[in-house]
C-alpha cells in the first residue's frame, strides 16, 4: 500500500483498483476512530494530521490529473522567490474541459492557454511568468504585487518583456494592479520602495522629469554608475538607501564611495530611505525641492 502512496496520499479509484473494498475505505475515514482520511474528494490519506506543505502540492495534482500545473504563489515559491506573501491554498491550471472544481485548499482555475511547464521538487508547475503572474492576480496590496514581480525581475528570473507578453495574453481578471506594477517595471524601477518614489516624484507638478535606473558616463566615455534617478537637465541624482541593502559594512562603504565618485564627477546627490517615504513624504518633497534650487544654482554659477 506505501509504495502506491509515497507521499502517504492516494486516489479512491487506485485504491479500489489495488482491491481495497470501498466499504474498508469507509471504515478507515469515519470521522472517529479512523485511521485514514479525505483531505479531497477522491483523494485519501493513509495518516491521520496536517498535511505538509508538499503534501498539499501532490494531493492537488493527484486530484486534478496528469495535465494539471500548479501556478500562482505556490508555484513562485518552489521557483525560490522570497517575496510571497503567506497563503493557505494551492492555485492549479487545468484544461478548460475538465470538471474538476475547487475545494478546501484547492483552487482549480480552467484554461485554453495552457503554458510549458517545469518539474520543481517533483511537482509540475507552470512556466514562471504565468506563475508569478497568476500569484500576483490574487493580491490585493499593490505592494505585494510589487514586491513579487520586482523580486523575479530584479533577481533576471522573468523579463519585463516576458510579463508584458504574459498579461496581454492572459485573464484581464484581476489584472488591474499587475498592469499597472508592469508599467512601473518598464519604466525602470525596480523596487515596491522605488515605485513609492515614482508615485511622489510624479505627482510633483513643479519637478522635472526623472529618469530611474539611469546610467552614467563620465567625460571620456566610460560607465560611471547607475543611479536610481537621475533628474532630467541638471546634474541631480537621487539614491533611495534601504537599510536591508546596507546593513554590511562591505556594501556601506561602497555606497559611501559610489556618492563620493557621483560628487566628484559633478553631481548633487539625495539619498531618500524608504522609511523617509512612508513616514514623511512631505519631507521628501522639501528635501528634493530644495535640491533641485541648488542644482539649478550651481548651473547658473557655472555659466
Amino acid at each position: 500500500m506505501r509504495d502506491a502512496a509515497p507521499h502517504g496520499l492516494i486516489l479512491v479509484r487506485d485504491l479500489r483498483a489495488l482491491g481495497v473494498p470501498s466499504s474498508t475505505i469507509a471504515f478507515r475515514c469515519r470521522k472517529v476512530g479512523g485511521s485514514w482520511w479525505r483531505p479531497l474528494l477522491g483523494l485519501v490519506a493513509l495518516a491521520r494530521g496536517t498535511l505538509t506543505v508538499h503534501q498539499r502540492l501532490v494531493a492537488a495534482l493527484l486530484v486534478t490529473g496528469e495535465d494539471a500545473l500548479v501556478t500562482g504563489l505556490a508555484a513562485c515559491r518552489l521557483y525560490g522567490l522570497k517575496n510571497v506573501p503567506e497563503h493557505d491554498f494551492v492555485h492549479v491550471l487545468i484544461g478548460h474541459r475538465s470538471r474538476h472544481r475547487s475545494e478546501g485548499f484547492l483552487v482549480a482555475e480552467r484554461t485554453t492557454r495552457m503554458p510549458p511547464s517545469r518539474v520543481l521538487d517533483d511537482v509540475r508547475c507552470a512556466a514562471l511568468p504565468r506563475a508569478v503572474l497568476d500569484g500576483a492576480r490574487r493580491l490585493a496590496r499593490i505592494d505585494e504585487v510589487r514586491a513579487l514581480l520586482c523580486e523575479a525581475v530584479q533577481r533576471r528570473m522573468v523579463t519585463v518583456s516576458a510579463l508584458r507578453e504574459e498579461i496581454e495574453a492572459g485573464s484581464c481578471r484581476g489584472s488591474a494592479l499587475v498592469r499597472a506594477v508592469i508599467v512601473e517595471l518598464e519604466d525602470g524601477v525596480r523596487s515596491a520602495a522605488e515605485a513609492w518614489l515614482r508615485e511622489l516624484v510624479n505627482g510633483m507638478d513643479d519637478f522635472p522629469v526623472v529618469h530611474w535606473n539611469a546610467d552614467l558616463r563620465r567625460a571620456d566615455g566610460s560607465r560611471l554608475a547607475c543611479v536610481d534617478g537621475l533628474v532630467d537637465g541638471v546634474p541631480l541624482v537621487i539614491e533611495l538607501h534601504s537599510f536591508a541593502h546596507h546593513a554590511d559594512l562591505d556594501t556601506f562603504d561602497a555606497t559611501m564611495r559610489r556618492q563620493g565618485e557621483l560628487g566628484a564627477a559633478g553631481y548633487i546627490v539625495v539619498p531618500v530611505t524608504p522609511r523617509e517615504l512612508r513616514e514623511d513624504p512631505d519631507g521628501v518633497r522639501r528635501k528634493l525641492r530644495a535640491a533641485i534650487q541648488e542644482a539649478r544654482s550651481r548651473d547658473a554659477r557655472a555659466a
